[in-house]
């Protein structure tokens, strides 16, 4: 086994690959919330049909999805592998033990909150990118050019009360889980500098509220007002 192999099996390996693809996966909501804001234009769905078009024909876009597949698959990998060994570390819990006196409830349980995140994953895909990408959709024509109508599709999905509320429930799960990860990330990274360490904490926590938030008000503002 290569020193690289050893490097990154090891616990803190897992963690800096873990912190890095975590930080990766935040700018990538950034820019998945500014496509999603498109579904806000009034013009009837054009603005966010061709962007999603445009996203899913682009060869740059496309080989960063591929980037994006691999910076999923290594953090939710590396997650189950340290959660594993956290418990074989310790298999019983100490008797006078106040995890609530020493950390956060969403550092206690980043496993629950990643889990109800990555069923919401799985839930979305399938309603958006799989239609999206290896067809099914009704087709639209903008400007004399035909596109896949996900817009509609996406309407439809928000106008059922279940689908928001499981929608916005798992928003409020990934805003715990950036809290903590968020700092967490930087600190593993070794960035963690009494001078910056609030300002790190406090933009994070903005991050994550204000993010999730966005996210959360698309279905909300569909559901009630469309």
């Amino acid at each position: 086994m290569s020193w690289f192999t050893k490097t990154f099996s090891s616990t803190i390996g897992r963690k800096i690959v873990m912190s890095i693809t975590g930080l990766f996966l935040c700018s990538f909501l950034v820019v998945h919330l500014i496509g999603n804001l498109q579904l806000l234009a009034s013009d009837g769905g054009d603005a966010f049909n061709v962007y999603s078009a445009f996203m899913g024909t682009n060869k740059v876009i496309r080989f960063m999805e591929l980037i994006l597949v691999l910076g999923f698959v290594f953090h939710i990998y590396d997650a189950i592998v340290l959660t594993r060994r956290n418990k074989s570390a310790r298999p019983i819990d100490y008797a006078e033990q106040r995890p609530q006196e020493n950390s956060t409830w969403s550092s206690r349980n980043m496993g629950l909150l990643g889990t109800v995140i990555l069923v919401f994953l799985i839930i979305h895909l399938y309603n958006f990118f799989v239609p999206a990408r290896f067809g099914g959709l009704d087709t639209v024509s903008i400007d004399n050019e035909v596109y896949d109508n996900l817009y509609a599709e996406v309407i439809y999905a928000f106008s059922q009360w279940w689908y928001v509320l499981i929608y916005v429930l798992s928003m409020i799960a990934l805003a715990y889980h950036l809290i903590h990860g968020f700092q967490s990330a930087f600190q593993t990274l070794g960035l963690d500098h009494k001078k910056y360490t609030p300002f790190i904490q406090k933009f994070g926590y903005a991050f994550s509220i204000l993010v999730c938030l966005g996210f959360a008000a698309i279905p909300l503002y569909v559901f009630f007002f469309f």
